[in-house]
């Protein structure tokens, strides 16, 4: 419980709720399909082939889950979000307490740094979403390579049987 109220800090549920967000949209993103539909997209493979790189394809997916949640995390303590949320929650609560509060354009100030940190988080999360289809796009390589060496293995295996029957004859 400590240690929760610890990585909120300042900002509160307000820092929560960006993080619980962050994470729900970042589970949209990067959701593993089925083992059956993944394997559909391999056929010559052999059934153990199939379930090594299912295997791997999950540990990609949950490794770059980890390393999105890290660089977000990274990213809200390097930009102080905690202790922006917090100011802006502080301001909230002064102007409800205040029954005499008239002078609205504090309120545009707010929207004025909320807007220019929802640009910032943005950006941010483009260039984080950038990365990791940077990654995808390397495996995606990995797993052609993989297929083209099975091929020419499968060519090879083939050559040298049709070698030794032509021997044995």
């Amino acid at each position: 419980m400590e240690k929760e109220s610890s990585k909120t800090g300042h900002g509160g549920s307000r820092l929560s709720d960006l993080r619980r967000s962050f994470k729900l949209g970042l589970y949209g993103l990067l959701t593993t399909c089925s083992k059956e539909e993944f394997c559909k997209v391999f056929p010559k493979f052999t059934q153990a082939e199939k379930e090594r790189l299912h295997r791997l394809y999950i540990q990609v997916v949950v490794s770059l889950h980890q390393n999105i949640e890290d660089e977000f995390e990274a990213l809200c303590e390097d930009n102080k979000v905690g202790d922006i949320l917090g100011t802006v929650e502080e301001l909230v609560e002064e102007q409800a307490l205040d029954p005499l509060y008239q002078d609205k354009t504090n309120l545009n100030g707010v929207k004025h740094v909320l807007s220019t940190i929802k640009k910032n988080e943005i950006q941010n999360l483009t260039t984080m979403l950038e990365k990791s289809e940077a990654q995808n796009q390397v495996l995606r390589s990995r797993v052609e390579l993989l297929q083209k060496e099975m091929q020419d293995i499968s060519g090879a295996s083939n050559a040298v049987a049709e070698m030794v029957t032509c021997d044995l004859n």
